[in-house]
């Protein structure tokens, strides 16, 4: 099982009771094989950012083409982000029964299938309904790949390693934006849909080829054929071979599924868990979704409100990025609050002060780093307060049950702007969950180091 230290970092031992059954990821030295794992899920984070994201940068292409209110276009961001819920909730706990990478082969493909169905969608349903299915495989790539990084990482830099995995969501973000400012005015919206639905595609064939399946997974479950498999990735990160599958141990039951989020003294701390996210969602999809749109309220042309949207992302990967290597020194719940706090204050000005150009991209930016940043450190501390065999379900239910502030702040943002609020209040009522979730982290207790 998993032991905990009070900075949020993660150490591992054996969970099972063979003498020579060593944790597959231990020390602090990084092999070809731990690089790969991470970067192939780093390139998997950013196709999510790519796909949650292109929707809110074609945006004004689609309102503009089929007439739609900004009700309507909040229900589409909703849609997706409610099919991450159900994502995080009902499929991605599959992966600690079922194995990671299946789980993620599975997801890239039902991603690539409906990212096409809003390419070619005909009317705001079947949009609605492609983008639902989009949310599904996004919502159970990101908790396996999450509880992936958090098992083959060296265990000195499991927190950075997570984090770090985060930082793919912004940079594929990001990229989406200046592709579609460039192209949407020429080649129009369902073009950019199609294109993202084919980088999805081309990714299948990658994680077929290079991702390997869970050690923790493979020793626990044990499948056909596991001590060869397993044997052969300890010896690629390594560690030393074994000479018989170990044998399974009563606690692994007690930590597997719902009932192991709230064993051994982690209830409090799954519920305010589940609270820091929820706070956190409801700020982050409201900023991702509608920054475009809302920097032309604020007076800017669409081409640079576009950029806006994209300046934000590299701000989430400078935040995302900066979050996980200092949480390898400081207390990784003081660290969230700490920029919760700031995102909030980057929030209200945004809102209330009038800038010229540089200034409301540099605002943006340091949106991103806040609010992104504080939000993702979430990600390391769900993975440090689960053990390996419950921590699919850990991440995929915590993130699942933080798409309820996903869904609710699109849709807020939408009938606030239909009904002409002040951009200073908008921004003001948002700033305020993002403290909220703050909050709520720096209260989360995680068992201590033996």
């Amino acid at each position: 099982m998993a032991s905990y230290s009070p900075t949020g970092t993660v150490s591992v031992r054996p969970y099972v009771t063979v003498d020579n059954a060593a944790p597959p990821a231990s020390g602090s030295r990084w092999t070809a094989r731990q690089i790969l794992v991470v970067a192939i899920c780093f390139i998997l984070n950013m196709l999510d950012g790519m796909d949650v994201l292109i929707l809110s940068y074609v945006a004004p292409a689609l309102s503009a083409d089929w007439q739609v209110s900004p009700e309507s276009l909040g229900v589409v961001f909703s849609a997706g982000l409610a099919g991450m819920a159900a994502g995080g909730l009902l499929i991605a706990p599959l992966a600690d029964r079922f194995g990671r990478r299946k789980l993620i082969l599975a997801s890239l493909i039902m991603m690539a299938a409906a990212m096409f169905g809003s390419g070619i969608a005909t009317s705001i349903g079947e949009l609605i309904a492609s983008r639902f299915i989009v949310g599904i495989g996004i919502g159970t790539v990101l908790a396996s790949m999450a509880a992936l990084t958090a098992e083959y990482a060296p265990a000195k830099h499991r927190t950075f390693a997570v984090g770090f995995l985060q930082a793919g969501y912004p940079v594929g973000a990001t990229l989406t934006g200046f592709i579609v400012a460039s192209h949407v005015g020429t080649h129009g919206w369902q073009a950019m849909l199609l294109g993202a639905a084919i980088l999805c595609a081309a990714a299948i064939p990658l994680v077929w080829l290079l991702l390997p399946e869970s050690i923790a997974f493979l020793l626990s479950r044990q499948p056909a054929g596991a001590l060869d498999k397993a044997n052969r990735l300890l010896v690629s990160i390594g560690q030393p071979r074994l000479d018989a599958l170990p044998a399974r141990n009563v606690s692994e039951t007690q930590h597997a599924g719902v009932r192991g989020l709230l064993n051994e003294g982690r209830a409090f701390g799954t519920i305010l868990l589940w609270f820091a996210i929820i706070f956190s969602f409801m700020t982050l999809y409201f900023v991702i979704s509608w920054i475009p749109k809302l920097a032309i309220e604020a007076g800017l042309p669409a081409t640079d409100a576009i950029y806006a949207g994209a300046i934000y992302n590299i701000g989430a990967f400078v935040g995302t990025s900066s979050i996980g290597l200092v949480a390898m020194r400081f207390d990784l719940r003081k660290l969230i609050l700490t920029y919760m706090l700031l995102a909030a204050a980057a929030l209200v000005l945004f809102g209330s002060v009038a800038m010229p150009l540089a200034a409301t991209l540099a605002t943006a930016f340091m949106i991103g780093v806040f609010v992104q940043g504080g939000f993702n450190g979430c990600y390391p501390l769900a993975a440090s307060l689960y053990p390996p065999e419950a921590r699919g379900t850990g991440i995929g239910w915590a993130m699942g049950m933080g798409r309820i502030g996903a869904v609710i702040g699109p849709m807020l943002g939408g009938f606030l702007l239909a009904a002409k609020v002040s951009l200073s209040i908008i921004f003001g009522i948002f700033a305020v969950p993002v403290v909220l979730a703050g909050i709520c982290a720096a209260l989360i207790r995680l068992p201590k180091a033996d």
